[in-house]
């Protein structure tokens, strides 16, 4: 069997998609339940990717607030800049990489949110810095990532079929620790809020479809156990037959995602 070692743009939204017809909660309803947004607002979603968080927030307000999703891929915003002119939705997605100085004003925005992002940041506190000087007074910045908890039977499962130890994960190995004080050490207020999600897997295909997602887009972490396409589909057959030996085992894979929310004010 060969596995389809593909670009990590698509790797990410059938992760997005995964996560929504197997998950047993909906963290964008845990979100929008956090957020203070309201009509008129300015608000950047840095790190966009194809705009998720900004369709979310311009459906929720019904188009009443200044929306500027920003990321460093151009194919992702080319997708959201499709999906907007589709929609009608007015939206304004430009480049910009969080490992510089923002391209936008001081005090400019209500709310910085950077969702499954922010730990990629090379200089976290210069990022959220960044972050910081970009909202108004008053204003919120809201970021998600995973905790140390975050999907255990996903990397237990990797583990046993490779016998090989999981690689540091730059979310969880980050956000409750490095990312979480930076941002208490810039912000006047700050709340960590905790979303779990079980995703319940019945049968073995849409986990390895995850998974050789995961392993795809997140390649450069995962460069002890696969070189090349080969040698990633035969890394992909291994974990393939240990999800199949859990799933006859125990009747199905459930696998729990654990996800931190910093909600800051400034």
């Amino acid at each position: 069997m060969k596995f389809d070692y593909r670009e990590t743009s698509q790797d990410l939204l059938q992760r997005i998609d995964i996560h929504q017809k197997y998950g047993g909660r909906n963290i964008d309803d845990w979100m929008l339940g956090l957020l203070p947004l309201k009509a008129g607002q300015r608000i950047l979603d840095a790190a966009c990717g194809a705009g998720k968080q900004c369709f979310l927030y311009y459906n929720h307000l019904e188009g009443s607030a200044d929306i500027t999703g920003a990321d460093v891929s151009t194919e992702l915003l080319n997708k959201a800049r499709e999906k907007a002119a589709q929609t009608g939705a007015r939206i304004m997605f430009s480049e910009m990489d969080f490992n510089k100085a923002f391209p936008f004003e001081t005090d400019e925005f209500d709310l910085v949110s950077c969702c499954f992002g922010i730990y990629y940041a090379t200089d976290i506190p210069f990022t959220i810095s960044e972050m910081h000087r970009a909202i108004k007074p008053g204003g919120t910045l809201f970021t998600t990532g995973p905790m140390p908890t975050n999907k255990m039977v996903f990397y237990d499962i990797i583990k046993a079929a490779t016998s090989k130890p999981i690689p540091p994960m730059p979310g969880s190995s980050r956000y409750s620790t490095e990312i979480l004080s930076t941002v208490k050490d810039k912000f006047a207020k700050v709340d960590l809020h905790i979303f779990e999600n079980p995703l319940t897997f019945n049968e073995v295909e849409p986990f390895i479809d995850y998974t050789r997602a995961s392993l795809s887009e997140d390649r450069k972490l995962w460069g002890d156990f696969f070189k090349d396409a080969d040698d990633f589909s035969a890394t992909m057959e291994k974990i393939t037959h240990e999800a199949m030996r859990r799933l006859k085992q125990d009747g199905q894979l459930v696998m729990t995602k654990v996800v931190g929310g910093i909600l800051a004010t400034r």
